[in-house]
């Protein structure tokens, strides 16, 4: 008991302390993790072998994570991504193996060595990549979305890899031991069937999954609903996803690939948050704590050994995979920033590397010593892809990744407004603006969204909107409008500064994403500053108050009088708003937002009281005028 407390103690600790000083230095979570198990594991030797069988555990992680990408995918959309499932999932794998196979073989390795290890490393980590993704919302781009789609053709390609993997074994060749983890399970519903029942029992557990998760989970998660406690719900959730992974680890599929199938099918159901929300803290756990054993498991004494060899090996799988994947990116078409994304994301090996590893070793197709090194460098490329995600950001601010080597367009029209920034928030403005027969003048340094305008018949202006010289091509000295809608706070703030610089009597509507930033924007000379949020917000407050029984005029004066008063305390504060200085320790400032909001509370409550007497009043006078009516 004292052992696995104090297990517990090390690794908690390791992440308590590596992973917020990584992500304070820029390096992202997982890189933290990864380093967490470095120093307790190689470093420092507080961890041994254990960790092996600590990491077969904490796998499960993976299977939770593709349990709740699925709750986020319905069917339609997983139907929608077929394309890119087959064609640029299948031919990455066969690409990348063909060309580590061919690689393998100018090495003096056997043919069959070489395609077995050319499958292994043809896999991309999917804890990595997509947690990674998610962290940095990068899913929704078109590069993250490629990324995912190759991912879980991967995850659904392990199953013929491991198939297809004794077929591949050496003649003379017996390995005592496994030298990664064993996934093998002492319990099977297919072992000893011929091939057609195996396949009858598969597609069985499919349809189970499937049904279970379209007739039978509703049912019982509104049954536990009912009973209103909340540790049940917790633990039905994590019930079904253990229970969908030990059935499909029965029938020799993968565990993750069928949660990933149960969350697509309980991705339309109105319990789906709710168990998104019961499932993530284990799933973050249980990665983080696979993160950590990844990095502990590194043999440094093997590394050390072998230096020159594991670095160039590792190094040059990592390019190869990375050449495949550009290829393919510029087939597919995937442009810019989408491009680099989508190369530099899956250039690594990934867990389910190990899973080959260990069948390898154990079907005597790769001698044990050779499997060492392999797997040592999966764990050195795992460890590698948060620098490659790092380096990602370096490049997309540079003009190379946004596209900005293609010349910039020339403005041959000018407008009464000028909307830069075409992204969902500048569309919208554009589209009233055309609607209302007002001239507008588009421009936005995303190549890909004035084409995609261009398409609908909405022409816009390919350029860097800082450049004073194109604001002016632009029309910026006879606009009336100007709307800054960039999602780049240090970009609006530039254009803001240069705008009001040379037109005072310009109105610039600016997007902004928080308070400071509306500050910094007041203080630059915006005329109106929209919050991403704000005004959502308030329509969703009008909502509430309708919900309440409130009629449409009074709810329409009581957001009128919040929106008034929030709008007088922004510009107010700003005034004593110092960028130089944290809000806490700003004493005018905390003083006069606590002065105001007992302010506004009072004078708001006020003006409901108001209303409320005057719904009262009004009420009355119907009723009164109700009886007048009738009795004459």
């Amino acid at each position: 008991m004292e052992s696995f407390l104090l297990q517990a103690t090390t690794y908690l600790a390791a992440a308590v302390i590596a992973v917020p000083v990584a992500k304070q230095l820029g390096l992202g979570s997982v890189l933290g993790y990864l380093i967490a198990g470095v120093i307790i594991g190689p470093f420092l030797g507080l961890v041994g072998s254990e960790t092996r069988d600590l990491q077969h555990f904490a796998e499960f992680g993976v299977v939770m994570m593709l349990f709740i990408v699925g709750l986020e995918l319905e069917p339609k959309s997983l139907w929608d991504m077929r394309a890119r499932l087959i064609g640029l999932g299948g031919m990455q794998i066969v690409l990348t193996a063909a060309a580590i196979m061919a690689a393998g073989i100018a090495l003096n390795q056997p043919a069959s060595v070489s395609l077995a290890v050319g499958l292994t490393f043809a896999l991309s980590s999917t804890a990595i990549v997509v947690q990674t993704l998610n962290e940095k919302n990068l899913m929704p781009t078109a590069g993250g979305r490629s990324a995912f789609s190759v991912l879980l053709s991967q995850d659904i390609a392990v199953i013929p890899m491991l198939a297809l993997v004794p077929l591949l074994a050496l003649g003379g060749l017996h390995n005592e031991e496994s030298h990664s983890l064993d996934h093998s399970s002492s319990m099977s519903l297919v072992e000893g069937l011929p091939n057609w029942g195996v396949t009858l029992v598969t597609i069985g557990a499919v349809v189970a999954v499937i049904l279970i998760g379209s007739y039978v989970a509703r049912p019982v998660f509104r049954y536990i609903a009912r009973s209103r406690m909340q540790e049940m719900f917790t633990a039905i959730a994590l019930l079904l996803v253990v229970g969908i992974a030990l059935l499909m680890t029965l029938v020799g599929l993968s565990a993750a690939l069928g949660t990933f199938l149960a969350g697509v099918v309980l991705a339309n159901s109105e319990f789906r948050h709710e168990l998104e929300a019961n499932i993530e803290p284990f799933k973050g756990l249980l990665l983080g704590l696979f993160f950590i054993t990844v990095g502990a498991s590194i043999n440094f004494g093997l590394l050390i050994a072998e230096f020159l060899t594991v670095i160039s090996l590792t190094f040059g799988m990592m390019l190869i995979k990375g050449l495949v994947l550009f290829a393919l990116a510029l087939v597919f078409r995937l442009r810019g920033r989408d491009k680099w994304l989508f190369t530099l994301g899956l250039a690594q090996a990934g867990e389910f590397g190990f899973v080959m590893l260990t069948t390898t070793v154990q079907t005597n197709v790769i001698p044990a010593a050779t499997s060492d090194i392999l797997a040592l460098m999966i764990g050195l490329s795992m460890m590698l892809t948060p620098l490659l995600f790092i380096l990602y950001e370096k490049l997309r601010h540079m003009g190379d990744v946004e596209g900005t080597k293609r010349d910039e367009d020339k403005i041959e029209e000018q407008g009464t407004v000028i909307i830069v920034g075409i992204g969902r928030f500048g569309q919208i403005i554009n589209r009233m603006a055309l609607a209302a027969g007002i001239k507008t003048v588009v421009i936005d340094h995303h190549i890909d969204q004035i084409e995609q305008m261009r398409k609908f018949g909405v022409k816009g202006y390919f350029g860097d909107p800082t450049r004073p010289e194109l604001l002016h091509a632009a029309g910026l000295a006879k606009a009336k409008v100007l709307v800054i809608a960039v999602d780049q706070p240090k970009a609006a703030l530039k254009l803001v500064k240069h705008a009001r610089r040379e037109r005072p009597d310009l109105h610039i509507i600016v997007r902004a994403y928080d308070r400071t930033q509306v500050y910094e924007l007041y203080r630059a000379g915006a005329t109106d500053i929209v919050r991403e949020t704000f005004d959502s917000s308030i329509r969703a407050s009008k909502y509430l108050l309708s919900a309440m029984g409130w009629n449409s005029f009074d709810v329409e004066n009581a957001a009128d009088a919040f929106v008034k008063a929030d709008s007088g305390a922004v510009r107010e504060l700003a005034e004593l708003w110092d960028p130089d200085l944290p809000i806490q320790d700003n004493t005018a400032y905390v003083e006069r937002a606590l002065a105001i909001n007992n302010e506004f509370m009072t004078g708001f409550l006020a003006n409901l009281a108001q209303i409320v007497e005057h719904d009262v009043k009004e009420e009355e006078e119907n009723r009164l005028g109700e009886t007048r009516a009738s009795s004459e």
